[in-house]
């Protein structure tokens, strides 16, 4: 059996790489191939294109990056068309994904695509082409299934993925001891973003936005205890390559400690959290983490995308609540003094944060599930692999 996966990015190949998993306990023998990332390499799957090759942000970023990015999708659409796998799962990154599903099925190569696009936000003409060439969607928010089923995209709520798996890897002392922080520390989690491109945009705030906490900050120690001292570490994916920016020399100044591949061991031991809108905000919520979201992007790409946003709120965390709990800093409000403003407002008032630690458990709650969300995909992809062959073996044309 020749199974064709793809991700596009760092969340969707933790969450592919999980469907390998999964699907590998079905089909121990089957072959993997197609655009794969870090995890989804470790896993076994044969990278005909590197996911990190495609981790462009914005409609004016991403020109420059059209040619090399048309490039591997022929990669992706010659080796689909020489293997002729049995099924194609797509994971997110819907720009570059929805096309290869055209692609695909003009090939009579069935369509799953894990991670719903954010139809109900903008472009939600996009259901149309949906319904044509995916076999099923698999979507991770619960108010995703009704949108794309009332359009006519055969849809399946499989719960959140990370519901069951953000959680530390050591204790705090551990984590403590093994990044030379004192236990009695207040931490400040910086998450500026997966992507280089945002790291760049969001980094000079950050550090600018410490200098601004650290001036503003007057929370006094408990008589008796030891001091409580402010420290900020910045996340980011593993290999990620801080050295190799021009940011290395900046941090040290500020005295922002760089820490790789403890994202989720940084959130759960963190007063509060600074996040770039995306995936984090939802680790975030899911490890009780007070926070403030943020985002910028190219000037241009956000005069040419804002008036095509549909939804009420940037922040999945705030659409998931169905209502606006943490601070959304976009484009424009996004500056050094109103991170520093909401920041201190949270380290600075014990009920603002334990009202939002609240809100995050009705979140983290909504996107549970009762059983394993990859195991669900993989259940559901194997009976589109059922469906989609003949009674003697044979795949459908």
């Amino acid at each position: 059996m020749r199974i064709f996966i793809s991700a596009g990015e760092a969340s969707g190949d933790l969450y592919a790489f999980r469907v390998v998993e999964a699907l590998k306990r079905k089909y121990p023998t089957a072959d993997f191939f197609g655009c794969a990332g870090p995890r989804m390499q470790a896993a076994g799957v044969r990278t005909i294109v590197d996911q990190r090759s495609l981790a462009v942000v914005g409609i004016v970023e991403i020109l420059a990056h059209i040619p090399r990015i048309y490039g591997e999708f022929r990669k992706l659409v010659r080796a689909a068309e020489q293997e002729r796998p049995d099924i194609a799962i797509l994971t997110d990154y819907p720009g570059f994904h929805l096309r290869l599903a055209k692609k695909l099925t003009a090939l009579g190569i069935p369509v799953v695509h894990v991670i719903a696009p954010q139809a109900w936000a903008w472009r939600s003409g996009r259901t149309k082409m949906m319904s044509r060439v995916l076999k099923q969607l698999l979507c991770i928010f619960p108010f995703e299934e009704k949108f794309f089923n009332d359009r006519g995209v055969p849809t399946t709520f499989i719960g959140h993925p990370l519901a069951r798996i953000v959680k530390p890897s050591m204790s705090r002392a551990e984590f403590c001891a093994k990044f030379g922080l004192q236990e009695s520390d207040r931490i400040v989690v910086l998450l500026p973003g997966s992507r280089h491109g945002e790291v760049a945009r969001h980094v000079p705030y950050l550090i600018d936005s410490s200098r601004l906490i650290d001036a503003g900050h007057s929370v006094p120690s408990q008589p008796g205890s030891p001091d409580q001292k402010l420290k900020y570490v910045l996340a980011l994916p593993s290999g990620f390559g801080i050295e190799k920016t021009n940011f290395s020399e900046p941090l040290r100044a500020a005295a922002i400690q760089v820490i790789e591949g403890f994202t989720w061991d940084c959130l759960a031991y963190a007063e509060v959290a600074l996040a770039a809108s995306g995936t984090v905000t939802i680790e975030a919520a899911l490890s009780g983490t007070p926070m403030v979201t943020f985002y910028r992007v190219n000037e241009l790409s956000w005069l040419l995308g804002r008036w095509m946003v549909e939804a009420p709120f940037l922040s999945m965390v705030n659409l998931v609540a169905g209502r606006k709990i943490a601070a959304e800093l976009i484009q424009g409000d996004m500056t050094a003094e109103t991170i520093a403003t909401e920041a201190l407002r949270l380290l600075e008032d014990d009920k603002a944060r334990e009202a939002m630690k609240a809100e995050w458990a009705v979140v983290a709650a909504k996107l549970a599930s009762d059983v394993d969300p990859m195991e669900k995909a993989a259940e559901c992809i194997e009976r589109v692999m059922a469906r989609e062959r003949r009674p003697g073996g044979e795949k459908r044309s």
